[in-house]
């Protein structure tokens, strides 16, 4: 993986995505950005532990990564805005609102698969 200042830590092989013009690039994989958040705030019923097991990232993740990214080009955003842009919300109010005690399948499952660090 190759860092620049317009994409931090990302893989340069992504086929027919490399020939693009930059800014024509940036657009699309931005709009592809807010469709899946638009996606995962729809879909509440999907606990971040099953996005974990199953995905290997969670809403926590993609919140984490966009204040990594604003980091990494000088943007001022703290933890809990990251974290606003992605649920919609404050973080507490979606985990009161959405979040469930995981089930001990679910916690058996994600122990099996967690390789998050």
């Amino acid at each position: 993986m190759t860092q620049t200042p317009d994409r931090p830590d990302t893989d340069d092989a992504l086929g027919p995505l490399d020939a693009l013009d930059p800014a024509v690039r940036t657009a699309l994989e931005a709009a592809v950005f807010r469709r899946l958040v638009a996606h995962l705030r729809e879909r509440t019923d999907v606990q971040n532990i099953d996005l974990m097991t199953l995905a290997g990232f969670c809403r926590n993740c993609l919140s984490n990564w966009l204040k990594d990214a604003a980091d990494a080009t000088g943007v001022p955003l703290s933890k809990d805005q990251s974290r606003e842009a992605v649920y919609g919300m404050p973080y507490e109010t979606w985990k009161a609102q959405h979040q469930r005690e995981a089930s001990p399948a679910q916690q058996a499952a994600f122990a099996k698969t967690h390789t998050h660090g």
